[in-house]
């Protein structure tokens, strides 16, 4: 559902009108029955199995009781509990393989921290319920992709200062054989190439403008090839994601969030998706935020959320295929 007073509801009406005839990419909602219910058909559920009997007709709804029905645009704080409860279900419906994986909507984390919400986000939260049920420890790693670009990070929601300073050569090895995997069975790519971006301008030219390509990047990418896995040294930023679009890499591992966020969002603003890697299940999710002004305007566009549900059936289908 994400957050209701936002472009979610708008847009999974639009996901669903424009998907209701491909029944491979069929979904439910997990959320309040009357966000839906004053625009379109919608058929309450009571379980994951009845949505595709429905979803040609109708938008399946796994019905959350009680919820307050805020406006569009005006985020009501009395919605938090449902919000964190409508996460929880589709993790757990997932964990159980009774769905196949979550597609969320985007949230306002600090509307939810009132209700008790102490995680970063959703991709730390969905980690965290995985490790409680599954006992195992993840390590989620943020994947963007639109334009052509398949976009790892190595960090994500922190100054740019501690990011410098949390970029390490065990995290980016272990980080590289998790997006080598993914790459693998997530999108079915036999012999993935991958390329690390550099830090420093010019990926530091070989230390005269910094020398954590050469310290910390370099000797990770050494430690992957020595473990089979195709990985370029340090790359410059400025050149590598152009190097990605005419085919010599299949995914890149972008040092900072806005060195890996920039290229994705300027080739595909509206039809980004951000999947989570490194998790039982399959996450994804559009890559833009609740759209507050957007809801209440009523203009919200929903090809984000189509790519992720999209992106979320080929995931799923390239793991079975592995599995």
């Amino acid at each position: 559902m994400g957050d209701p007073a936002g472009v979610g509801p708008q847009i999974t009406m639009a996901a669903w009108q424009q998907l209701q005839g491909s029944p491979q990419h069929s979904f439910f909602v997990i959320g309040a029955p009357e966000l839906y219910a004053p625009h379109m058909a919608v058929e309450i559920i009571n379980h994951p199995d009845q949505a595709s009997e429905v979803f040609q007709t109708a938008l399946p709804v796994l019905a959350l009781a009680n919820m307050p029905i805020p406006s569009p645009g005006q985020p009501d704080r009395d919605t938090a509990p449902a919000i964190i409860k409508a996460i929880e279900t589709a993790v757990s419906l997932c964990l159980e393989g009774q769905a196949d994986a979550v597609v969320t909507n985007p949230i306002n984390k600090a509307l939810l921290y009132g209700a008790g919400f102490k995680h970063p986000g959703h991709t730390e939260f969905i980690a965290a319920l995985c490790e409680s049920t599954s006992k195992t420890p993840t390590q989620p790693v943020m994947l963007l992709t639109g334009g052509g670009l398949r976009v790892a990070l190595a960090t994500i929601h922190m100054p740019l200062r501690e990011a410098c300073n949390a970029i390490t050569t065990p995290a980016l090895v272990a980080l590289g054989e998790i997006v080598s995997a993914a790459m693998r069975q997530d999108f079915g790519l036999a012999e993935p190439r991958l390329a690390f971006t550099g830090l420093n301008p010019h990926a530091g030219e070989n230390g005269t403008i910094g020398r954590e390509e050469m310290e910390i990047i370099n000797p990770a990418a050494e430690q992957l090839r020595t473990a089979g896995i195709n990985m370029s040294d340090a790359r410059s930023a400025d050149t590598v994601f152009a190097e990605a679009l005419t085919g010599r890499f299949d995914a890149i591992i972008a040092m900072t969030h806005d060195q890996g966020l920039i290229p994705v969002k300027t080739l595909d603003f509206w039809g980004g998706v951000n999947s989570t890697l490194g998790l039982p299940i399959v996450r994804t999710s559009p890559d833009h935020g609740t759209g507050y002004d957007a809801a209440a305007q009523g203009n919200a566009q929903p090809d984000s959320l189509i790519a992720a549900i999209k992106q979320a059936r080929l995931m799923t289908d390239n793991r079975k295929r592995t599995a």
